[in-house]
């Protein structure tokens, strides 16, 4: 098994702030590695260092054995951001248009040809939006934008998908059939690392957690985080509002 990320003694700040500090962790082949911690705990700063989307201060981040701000096959990253839904409204492209745009890396300076079109198809077949193909990504809801930008990953021939809280504003539904696809992708062999909020729901799908709150204060097992005390550690005296029912 492989390493695809390695974050080693990585530090970053915006001006003064410190928002991560001092954090080692890595990604093998295959997580599925959740990232928990409360709001401004630097998740989502984490999560650019560890894709290359930011370089750190200090420290260093390696992405498939190679330094994450240089490194090139942008292609094997899938990358949803946390307002990808919202963006998704002011889109006057088809969903079919939005999924072909994975492929461009691929096609270069070249026209895009049958083999692309069919691995499009086939993206749409596996997270279940072929019958959207033609509907404006303007039109569809939270959840089906999702599906959609995932799609564009896959048809990308992605290795690692990374996604900031990709459930947000997706009703109970939507976001039950989203985990499951993240589930059936992660068994097919992609590498999948999320932002989320919610630890009964993350702690039921991921494998691996790294919880954080600027400092790593866990990183390993679903089961060894749940009996740790780093969410109290993390979280203080707001850890009692992470699980609760759901509908």
């Amino acid at each position: 098994m492989s390493t695809v990320i390695e974050v080693e003694d990585a530090t970053f700040a915006y001006g003064e702030t410190v928002a991560v500090e001092d954090v080692s962790l890595t990604v093998e082949e295959g997580d599925f590695l959740g990232l928990i911690g409360p709001n401004g705990s630097g998740k989502t700063t984490l999560l650019h260092l560890m894709i290359g989307l930011k370089r750190p201060d200090s420290g260093s981040v390696r992405l498939f054995g190679e330094p994450a701000t240089s490194f090139e096959a942008g292609e094997r990253i899938g990358y949803v951001s946390q307002r990808s839904t919202d963006r998704g409204e002011a889109m006057p492209v088809s969903v079919r248009e939005t999924v072909l745009m994975g492929r461009f890396r691929h096609a270069g300076h070249s026209r895009l040809n049958e083999r692309d079109h069919k691995i499009v198809e086939q993206s749409l077949e596996r997270v279940g939006i072929a019958n959207l193909a033609d509907r404006s990504i303007s039109a569809l809801s939270g959840g089906q934008r999702q599906r959609t930008f995932i799609a564009r990953a896959l048809a990308s021939e992605a290795d690692l998908l990374a996604l900031d809280e990709p459930t947000v504003g997706v009703d109970a539904d939507s976001r039950s059939a989203f985990y499951g696809l993240l589930d059936a992708l992660n068994a097919e062999g992609i590498t999948v690392i999320l932002i989320e909020h919610d630890v009964d729901i993350l702690t039921e799908h991921v494998n691996r957690v790294a919880c954080i709150n600027q400092r790593l204060y866990h990183h390993g097992d679903t089961v060894s985080f749940l009996e740790s005390g780093a969410i109290q550690d993390a979280y203080g005296s707001t850890s009692r509002l992470l699980a609760h029912d759901h509908p």
